[in-house]
């Protein structure tokens, strides 16, 4: 677990988030489902690059196309590539990008990514906006914890033992940055999903 404060420059985020305005546009922001109960998740989201993660009463899973127009996905900003290549640690490109977007009393459970085939490659995390304060602990439900704050700006990268740790946002601090007009958090992952193929 690699926690890397502002990396991004307020004139860096402020370019990130009219990308994803525009992706937004192209691929609206959709409220994922829990499987079994269709219980809603309290962030929306939406999906960038070749693959994009969906969660509704089939399953959790990656697929090629947004869930209600059944366009493919908007491309990652080449920003977000960039970040990539020079924190991940890792010779092959992410396939997914997932945006979470948090309004005011969103959160996510502690749970973990384990629905790409490459565990070998990181998750890519970059914040925008309020702060969010993160949790995550073992690869075991329970458990000792810690907690991180992570501001707009922000790459915190989970690779190596800490891939398949279980983590969470607990709450997300109001009023704690500018950057978007009417306050929340976004929080962008980049995963590789399939194994690269050998040569």
């Amino acid at each position: 677990m690699k926690h890397f404060p502002e990396v991004l420059d307020r004139t860096a985020q402020e370019t990130l988030v009219e990308a994803l305005r525009a992706a937004v546009k192209q691929a609206p922001l959709f409220t994922p489902v829990m499987p079994r109960t269709g219980r809603p998740f309290s962030v929306r989201m939406t999906n960038l690059g070749p693959l994009g993660w969906v969660a509704d009463r089939n399953g959790y899973r990656y697929q090629q196309v947004h869930p209600e127009t059944g366009q493919p996905w908007p491309a990652m900003p080449e920003l977000l590539l960039e970040l990539w290549q020079r924190y991940a640690g890792y010779a092959h490109p992410p396939e997914a990008c997932l945006v979470n977007f948090y309004q005011q009393g969103a959160k996510m459970g502690l749970h973990q990514d384990k629905d790409e085939e490459d565990f070998d490659a990181p998750v890519l995390s970059v914040s925008l906006g309020d702060t969010g304060v993160f949790r995550w602990g073992g690869h075991e439900r329970g458990g000792k914890t810690q907690t991180v704050k992570l501001s707009s700006g922000d790459v915190l990268v989970m690779g190596g033992a800490s891939r398949l740790s279980f983590h969470g946002i607990d709450r997300v601090l109001s009023g704690t940055s500018t950057l978007l007009k009417e306050g929340g958090r976004i929080n962008l992952t980049m995963r590789r999903v399939t194994k690269p193929i050998a040569m």
